[in-house]
Parts: C-alpha cells; sequence; structure tokens
C-alpha cells in the first residue's frame, strides 16, 4: 500500500480537461483519449493508480469496448460481444456497474481498506491488489437508455482518495466523457463505412468523396463469387436456413479475399465483389493478381471444409463459383441526391460478372481471363475461347494447373499450355459499362 502523495494541483487539472477538450475536436481514437487523460491525472497529482472505462458502442460483433489502465502498464483493451439472448452476462450483476445502471446513480464509492465486505463480489480482487478506495461512475449519453459510459478510479493510496482528489475526478470527469463521445462517434462512422461498403471505399467517403458524381478511376484484380442454386434454395429452405447459408458461403470466399487484404466492395444478393486495387505497372499489377489468385484458391480451401462440416451434418454441399479478371475499374456515386450508392463500375466489372458463370460450364470452381493469367503468371490450363455478351471479342478462359497447391511465391514463367491460341477476333460492339 502505497503513502500519501502530494496535494492535486488544480491548475494542472484544468489542463487535463483543456486537454480533453481539444481532443473533442479532432479525430483522436478512444485508446489515445483514455491512456492520455490517465497520464496527465497522475502528472497532476492524483493518486489513480487503476482506471477503467467501458463504453456502448455500434458494432455488428461487439455491444461494448473497454480499456483498463494500470500506472506504469501498457494499455489494456477489452472487447465484449453481443449476448445471443440479449440478456446482461451473469458476471455482470456482480459489479458495481450493474448497480449504478439499475438504481440509475451516478457514482458509486467503496472503500477497500477496511476489514468488511468490499459491497461486491467483483470487487474483492481488487482489493487483494492492494487498492484501498474505488470510485466507480455512470455517464448517459443524451438520455438514450444503454448508451453511454461506465468507468472507474481506483487508488493504492493509504487512506484512499482525499475530498479534494474525488472534487478533481469529478471535474474533469465530464471533459472525458466527451472527449471520449466524440472519438467513439469518429470510430463508429468509420466502422460503419467499413463495414457497409468496404474498407478502401470507406476511406473514400471519409476523405470527402461524397457527392453524386464524384468518382475515380483506378486497375484492380477483381475477384466476382457466385452462390450455385440459391433460388432453389430460398424457395425449398426457411428464412434462416437460407440466410445461413449465404453467411457460410461469404465467410469462406469473401472472407477469403478480406484476409488476403483485398476490398470487399458489395454483396449482391448471393454474390460479391472483390478487388485488389494495384497502379498500372507490371509489378504492381502482378502482386495484385497473385493476391487475388491466392484469395480464390484459399476460398475454395475454406469451401471444402464447409462442405465437409455439412456433409457430416446431413446438410448438402454449396456450390459456387469464382472468377479472376483485371482492368480499370470506377469509383464513384450514382443514384438520387439524397439516397447515393458508393459503388464500383466499368467493362472489366462486367466481364468478371459474365465470365463467372462459365465455372459452370466447364465445371471448375475458378476461372480466369487471359488479360489475368498474363499479368499473374504461372502455370494455367487453357479451357477455351468464349465471346461474353457485350464484349467485342472471345477471349481465353483459363484454370489454375493446379488449384490444390498453387505456386505462387516466386514464380516468373509465363502461361503454359497446349492449346494456348490467341482467340480469334469477333466484330461487335461493346456495350456501355453499368454499375455492380
Amino acid at each position: 500500500m502505497s503513502s500519501t502523495t502530494p496535494s492535486v494541483s488544480p491548475p494542472l487539472v484544468e489542463r487535463v480537461a483543456d486537454w480533453l477538450r481539444e481532443q473533442a475536436l479532432t479525430d483522436t481514437d478512444l485508446a489515445t483519449v483514455v491512456q492520455g487523460c490517465c497520464e496527465r491525472l497522475q502528472g497532476a497529482g492524483l493518486p489513480i493508480t487503476r482506471v477503467n472505462v467501458v463504453f456502448s458502442v455500434l458494432h455488428p460483433l461487439y455491444r461494448a469496448v473497454g480499456f483498463t489502465w494500470h500506472r506504469g502498464l501498457p494499455l489494456e483493451a477489452h472487447t465484449y460481444a453481443h449476448a445471443t439472448d440479449g440478456a446482461q452476462p451473469d458476471y455482470f450483476r456482480e459489479t458495481p456497474y450493474y448497480h449504478l445502471l439499475k438504481h440509475e446513480v451516478e457514482h458509486v464509492r467503496c472503500r477497500l481498506d477496511t476489514d468488511g465486505p468490499a459491497g461486491f463480489p467483483s470487487l474483492e480482487k481488487l482489493r487483494r491488489e492492494g487498492l484501498t478506495d474505488y470510485l466507480g461512475f455512470a455517464h448517459n449519453f443524451a438520455r438514450a437508455k444503454g448508451q453511454g459510459m461506465l468507468g472507474s478510479w481506483s487508488t493504492a493510496q493509504r487512506g484512499g482518495f482525499s475530498d479534494s482528489e474525488i472534487a478533481a475526478l469529478l471535474a474533469v470527469q465530464s471533459s472525458l466523457a466527451v472527449a471520449c463521445r466524440m472519438a467513439m462517434l469518429s470510430g463508429v462512422a468509420k466502422s460503419a463505412l467499413s463495414t457497409y461498403l468496404g474498407a478502401n471505399a470507406g476511406e473514400r467517403v471519409l476523405a470527402g468523396q461524397i457527392r453524386r458524381g464524384d468518382g475515380e478511376t483506378t486497375r484492380a484484380a477483381i475477384v466476382w463469387g457466385d452462390l450455385r442454386n440459391s433460388t432453389r434454395m430460398a424457395d425449398q429452405l426457411g428464412r434462416q436456413a437460407y440466410i445461413d447459408n449465404l453467411n457460410a458461403f461469404f465467410d469462406a470466399t469473401a472472407g477469403a479475399v478480406a484476409r488476403a487484404g483485398g476490398d470487399i466492395l458489395a454483396f449482391m444478393g448471393d454474390g460479391f465483389l472483390g478487388i485488389f486495387p494495384c497502379d498500372r505497372s507490371r509489378k504492381e499489377s502482378r502482386e495484385a493478381c497473385r493476391r487475388a489468385l491466392a484469395s480464390a484458391t484459399a476460398a475454395m480451401d475454406a469451401m471444402s471444409e464447409t462442405n465437409r462440416r455439412r456433409a457430416a451434418d446431413g446438410k448438402t454441399s454449396l456450390g459456387y463459383g469464382l472468377s479472376l479478371h483485371v482492368g480499370s475499374v470506377l469509383f464513384g456515386n450514382v443514384g438520387l441526391p439524397e439516397r447515393l450508392s458508393f459503388s464500383v463500375f466499368g467493362s472489366a466489372v462486367n466481364e468478371a460478372a459474365r465470365l463467372e458463370t462459365l465455372t459452370k460450364k466447364f465445371a471448375t470452381p475458378i476461372v480466369a481471363s487471359r488479360t489475368f493469367t498474363t499479368d499473374c503468371g504461372g502455370t494455367w490450363e487453357k479451357l477455351g475461347c468464349e465471346s461474353l455478351r457485350g464484349v467485342d471479342a472471345p477471349i481465353g478462359v483459363f484454370r489454375p494447373a493446379r488449384l490444390q497447391t498453387p505456386a505462387l511465391a516466386g514464380v516468373e514463367s509465363p502461361i503454359r499450355a497446349a492449346n494456348d491460341q490467341p482467340c480469334p477476333a469477333r466484330a461487335g460492339r461493346r456495350r456501355g459499362p453499368r454499375a455492380a
């Protein structure tokens, strides 16, 4: 147990509040706000040993995030998953936070340096760690039920917090709540845009690309995926079973693209569009195509495992197809002035979608265009020359020569296939691009 520290400095505490107000006006993340506040309060003379804060968040995976600061140790981050039944977990009922919410009070103080019970079972651990005093608090954001911040200040100082130290903590608490709320709103915006638009598109929107007609052209390797027999499944299966099938397909395929660093730009019914942006140099195009190919083969492996588990559960296998292409794509905002969609356009996108349908004809999970295989390199098997609707001339269609173990690293060899002859030209008119 530590000895009593010098008295707190009110001017320095006010400087901490000023710093927090400044953070509320900047694009600062939650961890920086919490760590910076705790370090500055310690520097102002406050004898804080442990600080914990928890925030409710709008996130598809988590209901709350939290941070724990210990003097002299790195900041600890925590996430709290959504409960399947929406109920509070049992351990939460044994905490001061549950008391604060249940009774709608703003503060609760628990002395831990007495011989009696700590007041809440969860505080016994803090007592064993040598803490002497605990001040819990709750901040409700905009009177929104269930939306706000919970937190606690703890000390190991002999005799606990003094009245002046508690007053200083209460004085800075509101500024901390405001700064944290603004950081959370920024984080929610980034999370929501990344979740619904994809990381790349979300960054473009946050950077100001928000007006109808705003657009930018870039080169990219394209992965287009589609689930087979989706219409029949929708007719024959119940709503939840059908959605579960879609999510199983997306987890295995689109998930593989995302894990390889690709941007998932859209989910369209039973299909998805992913891209690996690159510049027009040979090196960048080759790297993007190889990452796209690696993601497609990883998706194929993941689907094999998914179907193995489904067979063990007595479920039918999920069929699918993936196409690989490369070309120029246009990012842009389209729609109504008050209801926009950030999407990707261009003939390369349309060609990738039509190319994917050939996985059915050739009974293979992955097909690629000649443009893709030329940029990617490696060993490929030519399947034939095919005409795609809206494309001037037939294109060469290929599949990886070794689907199970594609050799990507260090491969510099060109495409090799016995029947790899250029496709004959065909007169025709290319149709304009459509949105994907």
